[in-house]
């Protein structure tokens, strides 16, 4: 089979293995513990992330369930739910700008810092004063 003539991954999919991504991720998760916890390789964890495997309907399952996220999270913003309402968080398009920052190495570093903060007063002033630093940047 030539190059030009293998399928390409369905866009639901690669939305799917970005969301276990994204969410692994955000668990400091390496792709070999969620294949442990699954009893497969992380190369196939590398597979569904990419969209070149499709996920199954009970890994999916056990994939949130390993994840701490409903079924439901992998699909949220999918390709093609614009037109669909009440979906979570596809409901609020700021929101994809949300899930990106999170997903990015910036986001990542921040919640996982952030959450390790006990006091919560201490939290509320470190959101003011993000707050504050990016107001002074729309002035």
């Amino acid at each position: 089979m030539t190059e030009e003539n293998k399928k390409k991954p369905n866009p639901i999919d690669i939305h799917v293995g970005s969301r276990v991504r994204l969410r692994r991720n955000m668990l400091g998760m390496s792709q070999e513990k969620l294949g442990e916890n699954l009893g497969i390789t992380f190369q196939q964890i590398q597979k569904y992330e990419k969209g070149t495997n499709r996920v199954g309907a009970s890994r999916l399952q056990a994939i949130a369930s390993i994840l701490g996220v409903p079924v439901a999270f992998f699909f949220e913003d999918a390709p093609g739910q614009e037109a669909v309402a009440g979906r979570g968080f596809s409901e609020d398009a700021s929101m994809a700008f949300a899930v990106e920052f999170c997903g990015s190495p910036e986001g990542l570093q921040l919640n996982r810092a952030f959450v390790k903060i006990a006091d919560v007063k201490v939290r509320r002033r470190i959101i003011d004063l993000v707050k504050s630093l990016a107001a002074d940047d729309l002035d």
